[in-house]
Parts: structure tokens; sequence; C-alpha cells
């Protein structure tokens, strides 16, 4: 799909030179097997070798003499992990952070090295939520477990987090579990008001698949395309289509009013990219959102070594300053 028949979207602007980068990356991502959530094993494989890469501690903070806290917070009943890393110096604002993983692998610790990237440029705390996964945890268990974090840590009235602008940031599935958190937070709007931006990469928002997941082909890369709606209905087998398309579990069907601008990023390649544009034109009627259309990125391209995906973290730690620095508008 071509930017244009979405009119909300941008093209992000590359050279012929990051262009090729790019395509030449491409080319090794598709000699490796597409991520595809078929059963339990794999993904619970996969979090134990993840898990085993993070032995020895975390050297990309030492690297930037910081250090990250494990605290459990909550109440009602429910307790959550959350990862907090802090800037050397006085913080401006929070960023919550909800990592990706297609709901059944990741962990908080695995997106230090963006974390850390968001507190040296923009002199922010971040909050990493340490989510349950689906392997052993309905996708509602998870929704909550966001929300629960959200709500402590937009509800502390004193302390480091008091008073400071909060922005919320979720990648992939983590985007999903930002925007249901945001549209439960609606119950609230003393602390939703608190946010000032949520800034999603690549989400996923139609847990019965949008027309570009539902049409993806074999050569998608990262996410194994023509499996992939039979995969998010996985998530909630006990449910029909029309239960799964309620909001907030389905954020793309969720009422919008009232919601923080927004900074949303999709790539050419990827399966969900009709997520970030259908909800994008949602949000866009009561809110400013921003949305950019990236040429030839696949799904997670902002992991990837290219200047293309330098460039988008390079812009959205701006626009998290421009939010902490200057309200939310």
């Amino acid at each position: 799909m071509e930017p244009g028949e979405r009119n909300i979207a941008s093209t992000w602007p590359v050279t012929e030179g990051d262009l090729a980068q790019v395509q030449a990356f491409n080319r090794k991502l598709a000699r490796l097997p597409r991520f595809r959530i078929r059963n339990r094993i794999t993904p619970l494989l996969i979090q134990t070798l993840l898990r085993a890469g993070q032995i020895g501690g975390p050297d990309v903070l030492r690297k930037h003499e910081l250090s990250a806290e494990r605290k459990l917070v909550g109440g009602g009943g429910l307790q959550v992990p959350v990862r907090i890393i802090r800037p050397k110096g006085p913080a401006k604002g929070i960023v919550l952070d909800i990592h990706g993983g297609g709901w059944v692998i990741g962990n908080a610790q695995m997106n230090d090295d963006l974390n850390v990237g968001i507190v040296n440029a923009c002199d922010v705390i971040v909050v990493s939520v340490d989510y349950r996964l689906a392997v052993t945890t309905p996708v509602q268990g998870l929704m909550q477990d966001c929300l629960c974090a959200a709500r402590w840590l937009l509800s502390e009235q004193s302390g480091e987090f008091a008073d400071l602008p909060v922005v919320l940031v979720g990648e992939s599935a983590g985007g999903h579990l930002a925007a249901a958190t945001l549209l439960a937070l609606k119950q609230t709007p003393a602390l939703l008001h608190r946010v000032r931006g949520a800034l999603l990469y690549y989400g996923v928002y139609d847990l019965t698949g949008t027309p570009s997941v539902r049409a993806a082909g074999p050569d998608t890369l990262v996410l194994h395309g023509p499996g992939m709606a039979d995969a998010l209905r996985l998530l909630t087998p006990q449910l029909d289509d029309l239960q799964r398309q309620q909001a907030p579990l389905s954020p793309l069907y969720g009422d919008f009013t009232d919601m923080p601008p927004a900074l949303m990023f999709v790539g050419e390649l990827d399966p969900l990219q009709d997520d970030t544009l259908l909800l994008a034109e949602r949000w866009t009627k009561s809110s400013d959102v921003e949305v950019h259309w990236v040429p030839a990125s696949p799904h997670g391209f902002i992991h990837f070594p290219t200047r293309v995906a330098d460039s988008v973290l390079a812009y959205s730690w701006d626009w998290i300053n421009a939010r902490v620095e200057g309200g939310g508008g």
C-alpha cells in the first residue's frame, strides 16, 4: 500500500544511499525464519535463550554509567514488576515503556539499548513494564499488568514521579498494550491528563487482523505474514471475532476522544501497516497525530543497524523532548 492511499501518513525521507542500505539488510533478514506464534513451546524456548543471554548483567547500562532498579508496583492485590532507569542529572519527565515480543516473549531488560538512548537524549526516567506473557496468562492479564503499572505511576502524589510529565512508548505488541492502557485510563481522566504523548511503533490494534494482515504474503520480513491472522486469534481462543473487536482488546475500535498527541511509525514491508494507518485516522479526529510510513522497512526496523532507524529514533527523541518540555500540544 502506498502512503498516498492514507492521506494522514507522510513518507519518511530517505536518500538513495539509505534506501540501498535498508534493502541490503533486508536481504539478510530474508534468509532467517519469520516469527510466528503456533504453540507455547517455541516462545518458552526463545524466552529461555533471551534470559540466558542477559545473565551477567546489563552491560549497556554500565557502559553509560547508568543502573536499573527493579521494583514491584501496583495495588488491589496485583503487583507488577517494573524496571527503572534514571538519568545522571535531574529528570525532566518520565517515559513509560511497554516492550514488544508478540505478547509471548520478551522482558523489560531487552529494551535497555533503546531506553538508554531515551534517557541520555531526553533526560527522563524510563519505567519499563515487565508484564506477564501470554504463554501462561490470557492477553487480558497482560493488559491488566500494564494498566496497573500506569495507574501506579500516574497517581503518585509525592516522590520523584510526582508532577513530572509522562510519555507512553510502545512497540509492536507493546504498541497494542500501550493503546489499550490509554483507552482504559479514560475511566480516570485526571490520570489520563498527565500523559503528554504516545509514541507507537508498528503496533497491533485489531486482533482479528486488518486488511494488510489478512493479505500478507510469504515474502513478509520478520513476521510470518500468511499465519498472522490465525496467530492473533490464538491469543483469545475463547472469543469469536466480534468479541475480539471490542475495545480495549482491539484498540482500533475504541473511543479516542481526549487522547494525548501521538507519534506513530510503520514500515512499508510490515504486514501490520494498516493497523497504524487506521488507528491514526481514528485518533486524529480528536487529537494531534503525526504518522510516518517508512520506505522498504520491515517490522521491528528501529532495532536494525541502518541510518533510517537512527534517523527515526533521533526524531522520536526530539518529539519526546518537546512533549516533556512544552506540554502536550
